[in-house]
């Protein structure tokens, strides 16, 4: 409407809480009837202080406090973010810090990363993380002093930042705030630069974003804040829905849309009971509009589900009703969504083979995962570490074996592990691979010389870069070629093609594609600091060998855009539920699975941070002690089991099935909350069924 008026698009801005929920509005502008007025600036909070502080870097970086006003700032990824703070909190680990804490490393760094996020979203000084979280707890006294240590990891890596002009997310933020907003000449850029403002998703944003847009929105020529109730599903980023609905009040005008346009009936009345039931409600509500046969009716028509004793068989009825829906009620793959509380590498390849020998064709997304447990990422970087010897990396004969299975095509483990077993050599500390040819004829004819010409276009493309490499370094007296470009040049000159793993698998494709710009930008930002890598007898690592040290640490993945568009591709997703709710895209059909497990309900195991604590609702206004309680764990875990059930089945326009078995994954019986509440709900939709059929037999 803006731009059909003749508003520049240049003044225009659009806020999300994270980048992919901004796809919409991405494609409406690539619409062909969208007026060419400009370009629609969209962003986050992170991203518009990014911007910030790159242009108006020289104004605040020695009020800031960083020590090379001389540089520009570097900013930092979550993955580059991990890399640093290992270099930080590595010295202490290895004095014994943390030492009754189970958790990998990786998750250890990503926690202190998060509480340092916490602070500045949530708008309290990051000095007062530990404090905050010994105040709440009332367990055993020695985990304060865990976060006492948290907490002087926090203020090494903030030191170490600032000592090298390198900006985090949460060090952009303050930056910006504190530094910036503040002073009349950014904030009236700003104003003046976007008069007019669309936030979308409000409630799922940190209450920093509230705090800025309650002193903007008065000055905009116009604004539209979108709000959606019952959401926040994002608290464990610190969104806060509570404090978002005070926007509300910035409003001229107020427009209240309370009708799905995505649940068929039969999907409200299900998802009303369900509600109801992890509430503990009463079932029937007597303001209900509609009749309570009808709801009932309506209620058990959405809902499809067995009971099995044993996993694999919940499975088998999971796949045997998919192919139902897709073969024979020519329902398209993509309108076909599996959820679990956690996706495992184990559910997701028994679903996977399962689909696949149907011809049903799968996507999985799991956003969270570690690099290094990616099996695409797994093979490119053992053939990294092969292609370049002098890194003295030398894997596994296990990992060789899995690398040959991913990367070329028909390649089995049994014949994989057993070429390994022939051609992997390791001489003067490098690993090397010794051709097909000089194999024994009877064991070529066992691994198949289809397979061996296969192996030998990959050993032979290897040898020859690591022939150019010492060829380069000998005539200019440099090192080997970045990484990535390694990385692409394998992925698009072997893998890729005809014969080779990656040639119709677009999940490993993307796997690719994404640690491509992991090590990209891993290497600039490294590059711009000129910060010397570490060293090792007495030479400075590459940044390459480097790099796959850090992987194989356990780095946490950044989130890539590229992840996240996946709804064009009409294939059957898999997926954790929470990563389902944040994509903001309905389907047709869910399928929960592990509906007996504790999943649905458990928080994740966090012994360094708090979601809860680290928030502005905490301690509750109501009453004077501050310590995170049982009773606060099962309010707050209720009323997340609720957002979670209620957000799922919002997206669901046909119907849900349950994937129930009496005995979990690891054997353990199933008996979750979630489970108990649709018992209830079964139970009530079945008393009433029985009552309507006495009163007509009667």
């Amino acid at each position: 409407h803006l731009l059909d008026a003749g508003v520049s698009a240049r003044s225009m801005l659009v806020l999300t809480p994270q980048r992919t929920l901004g796809a919409p509005y991405y494609d409406a502008l690539r619409s062909p009837t969208v007026a060419a007025r400009g370009e629609v600036t969209l962003l986050t909070l992170g991203g518009l202080a990014q911007r910030m502080v790159d242009l108006f870097w020289p104004l605040i970086v020695e009020e800031a406090g960083f020590e090379h006003p001389e540089r520009p700032p570097t900013f930092l990824t979550l993955e580059t973010a991990q890399y640093y703070m290992a270099r930080v909190v590595r010295p202490l680990l290895d004095e014994g810090a943390f030492e009754s804490v189970t958790i990998d490393r990786n998750r250890l760094y990503s926690q202190i990363i998060d509480n340092l996020n916490k602070a500045a979203v949530v708008g309290f000084p990051y000095t007062e993380i530990g404090d905050r979280l010994k105040a709440a707890w009332g367990g055993e006294q020695s985990r304060k002093r865990i976060y006492e240590q948290a907490q002087m990891c926090a203020n090494r890596f903030r030191r170490y930042c600032l000592d090298h002009n390198l900006l985090d997310f949460s060090l952009q933020v303050e930056v910006f705030l504190e530094h910036l907003w503040t002073r009349p000449i950014c904030r009236d850029y700003l104003l003046g630069r976007y008069r007019h403002l669309m936030v979308d998703n409000v409630e799922e944003d940190v209450p920093v974003a509230h705090d800025l847009l309650h002193e903007w929105i008065p000055s905009a020529a116009s604004a539209l804040v979108i709000y959606d109730h019952a959401a926040g599903y994002r608290r464990f980023l610190g969104a806060d829905p509570e404090n978002a609905y005070g926007l509300r009040d910035e409003c001229d005008e107020h427009v209240t849309f309370d009708k799905s346009f995505v649940m068929l009936p039969e999907m409200e009345a299900l998802e009303e009971a369900l509600t109801r039931s992890i509430d503990h409600l009463p079932l029937s509500p007597v303001t209900s509009d509609v009749e309570p046969a009808t709801r009932t009716e309506n209620a058990r028509r959405a809902l499809s589900y067995e009971t099995h004793r044993y996993y694999p068989q919940m499975l088998d009825w999971v796949t045997q009703q998919i192919r139902r829906l897709v073969q024979q009620e020519d329902v398209p793959p993509g309108e076909i969504v599996v959820l679990a509380p956690f996706l495992s590498d184990a559910l997701r390849f028994s679903l996977t083979n399962r689909l696949e020998s149907d011809d049903i064709p799968t996507r999985s997304h799991r956003p969270s995962r570690a690099l290094r447990e990616e099996p695409a990422t797994h093979c490119l970087l053992t053939l990294a570490t092969i292609a370049h010897p002098a890194w003295r990396i030398t894997p596994t004969r296990f990992d060789v074996a899995y690398a040959f299975m991913q990367a070329i095509e028909g390649m089995d483990l049994v014949r994989a592990q057993l070429l390994a077993d022939i051609v992997y050599r390791i001489q003067d500390g490098a690993a090397t691979l010794s051709s097909f040819e000089r194999i024994k004829p009877q064991m070529q004819e066992r691994l198949t010389f289809v397979l061996g010409e296969r192996y030998e276009a990959l050993r032979d493309w290897i040898e020859h870069h690591v022939q150019e490499g010492r060829e380069v370094a000998q005539q200019e007296g440099t090192g080997s070629e970045p990484l990535d470009h390694f990385l692409s040049r394998l992925f698009g000159e072997v893998l890729s093609q005809p014969g080779f793993g990656f040639h119709r698998d677009f999940d490993a494709a993307e796997v690719a594609a994404n640690l491509i710009e992991s090590v990209r930008k891993f290497r600039w930002v490294t590059e711009e600091t000129g910060y010397r890598t570490e060293q090792r007898r007495g030479s400075p690592l590459s940044l390459g060998q480097e790099y796959i040290e850090m992987v194989q640490e356990g780095v946490i993945a950044a989130q890539y855009i590229r992840s996240w568009q996946i709804e064009t591709q009409d294939a059957v997703l898999l997926a954790p539920a929470y990563t389902f709710l944040i994509r903001n895209r309905p389907v047709d059909y869910q399928f929960w699975l592990n509906v007996g497990g504790r999943g649905w309900w458990e928080r994740l195991y966090q012994p360094l941070t708090h979601p809860y604590v680290l928030s502005r609702h905490w301690p509750p206004t109501d009453r004077d002690d501050e310590t995170w309680t049982d009773s606060d764990e099962v309010r707050a875990r209720e009323a997340a089991l609720h957002r979670l059930a209620q957000g799922l089945m919002r997206r669901c326009r046909r119907s849900v099935y349950l994937g129930f078995s009496d005995l979990g994954e690891q054997g353990y019986e199933q008996k979750g909350p979630l489970l108990q509440a649709f018992q209830r709900v079964l139970r009530s939709l079945l008393a009433e069924h029985d009552y309507k059929s006495n009163k007509q037999h009667t």
